[in-house]
């Protein structure tokens, strides 16, 4: 039997299972996924520093509003009044990488006064319930300090690595993040290089988007072209279809079967025409 998921409710532990046991009163030993659970710390560390750098770039006005962690990626949602920018994304990625590098240490704290926590600056996520005595995580008392009973790694390096890959909004004031971290992003990296790898030998040039841009402009100037070719095709068959007109009692009467790949140039001629 698998445990899908746990919730507290009313101090106890509740465990969600894909399916029941034959005998729930039989013994059972329990055991964590540890690739899993690796996984999911690496993500759940990086969305601390994820929402300590969002703070240091975006402003202080930058609050948790929803969050979700789980061994394959990061979802972090967090109030603010506008789209983050190519070049803040650029500069938040940047920067929370810079602190996996140092290679910040894990100090954590349980069993702190809730009081006393909010003295250390630790900040509490949205959500979440917290009693009188609290834990708190510390990557550099300087940099991010927060109110967790979540699995995080023993120091940043483990991380590895974390890449944005969305941005986008939820609701009004409320934008999302999304991220990969360790292996997974690795090959999320690997994948956009590979990608790149193949455009370029099938453009058959050293900058792809570049060969891109030209073939665009191409493509604008060729469909110009085509319409130009259409509207003189109107132009001359208007003149064809005239020659057939039939009087008939006050207006002309024209009965042709045409066929004209381009429905504005149908449009055109039928003006033309009355």
């Amino acid at each position: 039997t698998y445990i899908t998921d746990t919730k507290k409710e009313n101090d106890l532990i509740v465990h969600f299972v894909d399916e029941l046991p034959e005998d729930p009163n039989a013994s059972f030993k329990a055991a964590v996924n540890s690739v899993d659970r690796k996984s999911t710390a690496l993500n759940h560390s990086a969305t601390h520093i994820l929402h300590a750098v969002l703070r240091d770039v975006l402003g202080d006005h930058v609050e948790q509003k929803g969050s979700l962690v789980n061994s394959d990626s990061l979802r972090f949602d967090f109030s603010h009044f506008s789209k983050v920018s190519d070049e803040e994304l650029v500069q938040i990625e940047a920067t929370v990488n810079a602190q996996i590098r140092a290679n910040l240490t894990l100090d954590e704290q349980g069993n702190i006064p809730i009081n006393s926590a909010k003295e250390m600056g630790a900040m509490a996520l949205f959500g979440e319930k917290y009693g009188d005595l609290v834990r708190v995580i510390t990557f550099d008392k300087e940099f991010s300090v927060e109110l967790c009973g979540g699995t995080h790694v023993s120091a940043t390096g483990d991380i590895g690595l974390m890449k944005i890959t969305s941005e986008g909004s939820v609701a009004a004031g409320i934008r999302r993040i999304e991220a990969v971290t360790g292996e997974n992003a690795f090959r999320e990296l690997n994948s956009a290089y590979n990608q790149v790898g193949e455009l370029k030998g099938l453009l058959k040039t050293k900058d792809p988007l570049k060969s891109v841009q030209q073939l665009q402009a191409q493509v604008k100037d060729l469909q110009q072209k085509i319409e130009g070719f259409n509207a003189k095709a109107a132009s001359g068959l208007k003149e064809e279809l005239l020659t057939k007109a039939v009087d008939k009692g006050g207006y002309k009467l024209i009965t042709e079967r045409i066929a004209l790949d381009d429905s504005s140039a149908i449009k055109n001629l039928c003006f033309d025409l009355k």
